[in-house]
């Protein structure tokens, strides 16, 4: 991306639904002055439990859509089944730098020390070939268990909303792990969501002691400060979260997405 970016262009990240919150708090750390759009396809959630051809039309189409409409300076895929499924494609039509979301399996494989890391993903990420090449590049030697936790980006959701969650949720998240042949010798966790950064405290208590907790999104922000580096960023506006759907969620949500710096709220 030339440094000629119009300063008002926003810096777009897309996620399912608040999952991506967790890469936005770290983009705000090093871009504080940055104009931030946060789309969530909350009409398409969950994307874990659908098939790669409905994720990739959905994640293509809705782009496409965003892109002509907001001109962004650069896209995020905040959410790693959208990014594991559709990344190339979005980056074959759209025009402007992609960034992606990827399982944190290489920064876990050198801060396991029992050698067995688990992974918590969508049903749709663990089963990802994606992941298979990340395992094999990065995490010769050790043991990676995956495990699906779809009832967690519920979870996630339902923390932002202000609603109380059974902690048996978590507990059936760590049992997913723990319960597989060697599983109870794991101590490094990749959360292979965006939304699982949002109940990591719940994760640890669940967990127990020992358990460090692995996430891409700090990667992500360092990616996108270096691909916009030298621009110049003017907010025109105060930061928008657009949904795909209306609904009396997005009233729950706003005191959460306030707190990320998004004062505005729109349906697409």
């Amino acid at each position: 991306m030339p440094n000629t970016a119009d300063p008002a262009a926003p810096v777009l990240l897309f996620d399912s639904g608040v999952g991506g919150l967790s890469v936005l708090a770290e983009v705000r750390k090093l871009l504080p002055q940055a104009p931030v759009i946060y789309a969530a396809d909350n009409a398409g959630l969950p994307y874990g439990t659908k098939t790669e051809a409905q994720i990739a039309a959905r994640v293509c189409g809705l782009l496409g859509r965003m892109s002509e409409r907001f001109r962004p300076r650069l896209i995020c895929i905040a959410c790693n089944t959208a990014s594991t499924i559709a990344l190339g494609m979005v980056r074959e039509v759209l025009h402007v730098p992609v960034v992606g979301t990827v399982p944190a399996i290489k920064p876990a494989a050198s801060l396991t020390r029992s050698g067995t890391i688990g992974l918590l993903g969508t049903e749709a990420t663990i089963r990802q070939a994606y992941v298979d090449q990340l395992e094999a590049e990065f995490a010769q030697g050790k043991r990676l268990l995956r495990h699906g936790a779809p009832e967690l980006v519920v979870a996630a959701e339902a923390k932002l909303r202000g609603e109380a969650v059974d902690p048996a949720v978590y507990n059936r998240a760590v049992a997913g792990l723990r319960d597989q042949l060697g599983g109870e010798v794991i101590d490094t966790v990749v959360l292979a969501c965006t939304h699982f950064p949002l109940v990591q405290a719940e994760l640890t208590a669940a967990f127990g002691p020992g358990v460090i907790f692995v996430d891409g999104a700090q990667g992500i922000a360092r990616r996108i400060a270096h691909l916009t580096e030298g621009q110049t960023f003017t907010r025109t506006a105060a930061d928008l979260a657009l949904f795909t759907r209306d609904g009396p969620e997005l009233a729950l949500l706003r005191p959460a997405l306030a707190r990320y710096g998004l004062d505005r709220v729109a349906v697409l």
